[in-house]
């Protein structure tokens, strides 16, 4: 036979969790036609030998919301051997949104992601309202991996409710009925799943919580059966599990009911130290149970942003700086270049 590519003598690691192995890989059409011991020739053939041959990698979660809308390379994740990257992840996006309510959603994600404010604002180019809009928008562009996109709560909710959502109202029926009627219309015009956030670390700019935080169960839900509405899709949810038996059994009824797989965060909470096994314990019954719930871990620990116009820094709770942080950043600088107020940062820092 003869292919497009093949790809010879690679040390080949397939990703089932089979010991490597060498072997070839052809390619007719774009698409991998076989694996192992090839014969026949190809247009193109690449010596792979002692080099790895894997699949592609898909990166689940990201925020390439805002990049994905003015740039074609999804950097630093097609750096490393991605080749699917999924957004909308943490109930934070760009879609659906009303004009008005742009600068709400541009400060949440400068706030939750330390992207800032300008180069978004700049970069957007606002050309959508609705999520199917957004998504128009995006199948224009070509880009250096394939890009899945998830419908975020945030920009759903400011749609739904208004300055009620970012006030963490209860959402009423109307609200409510509106979001699973807009819920299934992103799925059904390709959106990948619905994201949530329910931690108190997801905050605005302004330091004003995400307005997904204490949303109800009930809005939820209905959210959940727009996506069983739809027939696909599947719901991503972070949350900082304060309870987390119960926050688990709610995470479970949603998908008793919409039938829809999720899947949540797991992290370990120096506060929490043991939650993480209790949520793996409910994770395994519920698995046992016939649940499509899954938990999506970190290959590493999670890392942050430093710096005195982002989010977080070293000295962030300390009395002496708070004293500050309302300063332009000019001001700032040369107040914390005093010897008296850096030695009392200093003395006083969490990181002592």
């Amino acid at each position: 036979m003869t292919y497009d590519l093949l790809i010879r003598g690679g040390t080949i690691v397939d990703g089932s969790g089979a010991p490597p192995f060498t072997g070839d890989v052809a390619v007719s059409a774009g698409r991998i036609v076989a694996v192992g011991k090839v014969d026949g020739s190809a247009e193109r053939v690449i010596d792979a030998t002692g080099l790895l041959v894997t699949p592609g990698f898909v990166d689940i979660h990201t925020h390439y919301d805002g990049q994905a809308t003015w740039e074609a390379r999804m950097q630093p994740s097609s750096w490393h051997g991605v080749t699917t990257v999924v957004m909308g992840n943490c109930g934070v996006g760009f879609a659906p949104c009303r004009p008005g309510d742009r600068s709400t959603l541009v400060r949440l994600m400068e706030g939750v992601e330390d992207i800032p404010y300008p180069v978004l604002m700049d970069g957007l180019p606002w050309n959508w309202e609705t999520f199917a809009d957004y998504l128009d928008s995006l199948a224009e562009r070509r880009f250096d991996v394939e890009i899945g996109a998830q419908l975020p709560h945030a920009p759903l909710r400011v749609y739904a409710m208004g300055e009620r959502a970012e006030q963490r109202l209860p959402a009423d029926r109307r609200e409510i009925a509106l979001m699973r009627a807009l819920a299934c219309e992103a799925i059904e015009a390709g959106a990948l799943g619905f994201s949530t956030s329910r931690t108190i670390m997801h905050r605005a700019a302004d330091g004003s919580p995400t307005p997904t935080l204490a949303a109800e169960e009930r809005e939820l839900m209905a959210i959940a059966m727009g996506l069983s509405d739809a027939g696909r899709g599947v719901l991503q949810f972070v949350s900082d599990f304060d309870d987390p038996r119960a926050e688990f059994a709610m995470m479970r009824r949603l998908v008793e009911a919409s039938g829809r797989p999720l899947s949540f965060s797991l992290v370990q909470s120096a506060s929490r130290p043991d939650n993480w096994k209790i949520l793996l314990a409910e994770l395994s019954r519920a698995v046992d149970d016939g649940l499509p719930m899954r938990a999506q871990v970190c290959g590493r620990p999670v890392g942050m942003m430093l710096g005195f116009e982002l989010s977080l820094n070293p000295f962030l709770e300390t009395k002496t700086y708070r004293d500050v942080a309302a300063l332009p950043l000019p001001d700032r600088a040369a107040a914390l270049g005093d010897p008296a107020i850096r030695r009392c940062a200093v003395a006083c820092s969490p990181t002592r």
